[in-house]
C-alpha cells in the first residue's frame, strides 16, 4: 500500500513536469520574433530620400529662375518708364521755354501797340534804357526806331530788361560757339550773327549808342559754371573815320584784374585792316575783330573753345585777369547803357 502510494506521487511529480514543459515550449512560441529589416529595404528608402531631395531641389532652383527673370523683367520695365519718364519731362521743359519765349514776345507786342504814340525829341527812343523808362521791362527782342539825324536805320537789339537794375542793351555775345568772329572790317562795321545767339551788334550801331554818356557791363562764365563781371563807368567809341577807336575808365567789378586798361584808347583792328600798336597782326594772330594793342589782356571776339583749355594758342574768348592766356570762357556778355539811368 506504500508503494502504491509512492508510485501515484511520482507519477504525479512527472505529469506535473511534463506539464510544466509543455507550457514554457508553448511560452516560446506564443512570444513573435522581433523583426528587423533587411539591410537592401534601408537603402532602397534612402534612395527614394534622394530621389525626393533632388526634385525638390530642381524645382527650387526652377522657381528661382522664373523669380530672377521677373525681377530683371520689372527693372527693365522700371528703367524704361524712367527713361519716357525723362524723355517727357525734357519735352515738357522744352514746351514751358518755347511758351515762355512767344508769350514774353507777345507781350512785348501788345506793350510797342499800346504805346504806338508821336513821339517828341523829349521822349525819344534811343536804347533799351528809354524802352525801360517807357514800361518795356521784359529782357527780349527790340526794334529801335531810325535815327534820323545820323541817317541810320531801325536797329533791332536784344535788352537785358533784368541785371543790375536793367535797361542795358546787349551789344556782343558769345554762348554758343557757332558763329564765327573772324570776320571783315565790313563785317564788324555793320553787325553780324543771331541776335538771340552770337552776335555782334555792329561798330556803326555801338558808335550811335555811345553819343551820351554810356556804362559798359562786360559778364564772363567759365566753364565750371562761375561768373565774373566788369563795369567800366565810362566808354564810348569814335566813329569810322578814327577806326572806332576805344575809350574807356573807372573799372569795377569781380573779374580780377582789369583786363581792358590795357586796350584803352585803341583802334579798331580785323584781318583785313591791321590798327594795332603792334608790329605783329594781331588780329590774323588772335583771330577776331577786337581793339588789339601788341596784342592782348583781353580778346573778347576770339575762337570758341569748348571746355576751357587751348594751351597750344592764345586765341581763345580770353579775360587774363581770371583765367589768363589759355583759358577759353564759356560765354560772355557785353551790353552798355547811359551814366544817368535811374530805375
Amino acid at each position: 500500500m506504500m508503494k502504491s502510494a509512492v508510485l501515484r506521487l511520482l507519477t504525479l511529480g512527472v505529469t506535473l513536469l511534463l506539464l510544466s514543459g509543455k507550457s514554457g515550449a508553448q511560452r516560446k512560441r506564443a512570444v513573435p520574433a522581433p523583426k528587423h529589416p533587411t539591410k537592401g529595404g534601408c537603402c532602397e528608402e534612402v534612395q527614394a530620400l534622394k530621389v525626393q531631395l533632388a526634385n525638390v531641389s530642381s524645382q527650387l532652383e526652377e522657381l528661382t529662375r522664373k523669380q530672377e527673370e521677373e525681377v530683371r523683367s520689372l527693372v527693365h520695365q522700371v528703367l524704361k518708364l524712367d527713361k519716357q519718364s525723362n524723355t517727357l519731362e525734357d519735352r515738357i521743359t522744352e514746351a514751358e521755354s518755347k511758351y515762355s519765349e512767344i508769350n514774353s514776345r507777345v507781350e512785348i507786342i501788345q506793350l510797342q501797340a499800346s504805346q504806338a504814340v508821336t513821339q517828341t525829341s523829349t521822349d525819344a527812343i534811343y536804347d533799351c534804357a528809354s524802352l525801360y523808362h517807357k514800361n518795356y521791362k521784359i529782357s527780349g527782342e527790340y526794334k529801335l526806331p531810325a535815327d534820323e539825324f545820323l541817317r541810320t536805320p531801325e536797329l533791332e537789339v536784344y535788352c537785358d530788361m533784368e541785371t543790375a537794375g536793367g535797361g542795358w542793351t546787349v551789344i556782343q555775345r558769345r554762348k554758343v560757339g557757332l558763329t564765327s568772329f573772324d570776320r571783315d572790317w565790313k563785317q564788324y562795321k555793320r553787325g553780324f550773327g543771331a541776335i538771340r545767339g552770337d552776335f555782334w551788334l555792329g561798330n556803326d550801331n555801338i558808335f550811335r549808342l555811345t553819343r551820351q554818356p554810356t556804362v559798359l557791363r562786360i559778364e564772363l562764365e567759365d566753364w565750371e559754371g562761375e561768373m565774373r563781371y566788369a563795369e567800366y563807368q565810362y566808354f564810348t567809341l569814335s566813329n569810322e573815320i578814327n577806326s572806332y577807336r576805344l575809350l574807356l575808365a573807372n573799372y569795377s567789378g569781380t573779374a580780377g584784374q582789369d583786363s581792358m586798361r590795357y586796350h584803352n584808347n585803341t583802334n579798331f583792328s580785323t584781318k583785313d585792316k591791321d590798327n594795332d600798336k603792334c608790329v605783329d597782326d594781331c588780329a590774323a594772330l588772335r583771330k577776331g575783330g577786337y581793339w588789339y594793342n601788341c596784342c592782348t589782356d583781353s580778346n573778347l571776339n576770339g575762337v570758341y573753345y569748348r571746355y576751357g583749355e587751348h594751351t597750344k594758342s592764345t586765341d581763345g574768348i580770353t579775360w587774363y585777369g581770371w583765367h589768363g592766356p589759355n583759358y577759353s570762357l564759356k560765354r560772355v556778355e557785353m551790353k552798355i547803357r547811359p551814366q544817368n539811368f535811374q530805375q
